[in-house]
C-alpha cells in the first residue's frame, strides 16, 4: 500500500458522482505523478466501467477508485469484493480485447480516496 496526502475534497457537497469525480481525479494525479500514462479514464461498454487504465512501464494496471467520505461502512478497499474483482477482470478483458496496444503484464489496484484527498494504492491486490 502507498499513501499520499492531496488537497481535500473542495465543496461541501459530497453528492456521490461529484466526490466520486474528485476521487478519481486524486487517482489520476497519483499515477502521473508516479510516472505512469493514462490509457483510459471512464471506459465503459455494455458490461460496466473501468475507472482508470494505466500504464506503469511495460506493464497495464487496471484501477479501481473508492471514494469514501467516512469509513464507517469500510474502506473502499474492502467494498470490492470477490463478485465486483471478476467483474474488472471481465471487463479489462474487454478493454484489451479492444486495445491495440501490447503490455507484458497487466494488474489489478484499488486506490482508496478519502475527502481529504488522501490516496492509498493497495496495488496488485487481486
Amino acid at each position: 500500500m502507498v499513501r499520499n496526502t492531496a488537497s481535500g475534497w473542495p465543496g461541501g457537497d459530497t453528492h456521490a458522482g461529484n466526490f466520486g469525480r474528485f476521487g478519481e481525479q486524486c487517482a489520476r494525479e497519483w499515477y502521473l505523478a508516479a510516472g505512469c500514462r493514462i490509457l483510459d479514464a471512464n471506459w465503459r461498454c455494455r458490461s460496466g466501467e473501468l475507472d482508470l487504465v494505466v500504464a506503469d512501464g511495460p506493464d497495464v494496471v487496471f484501477v479501481e477508485v473508492k471514494a469514501r467520505t467516512t469509513n464507517r461502512f469500510g474502506t473502499g478497499a474492502e467494498a470490492v469484493d470477490a463478485r465486483k474483482r471478476q467483474r474488472l477482470r471481465a471487463l479489462a478483458g474487454q478493454w484489451l480485447a479492444a486495445s491495440n496496444e501490447h503490455f507484458a503484464e497487466l494488474r489489478f489496484d484499488v486506490v482508496d480516496v478519502d475527502r481529504n484527498g488522501a490516496v492509498e494504492v493497495y496495488q496488485d491486490c487481486f
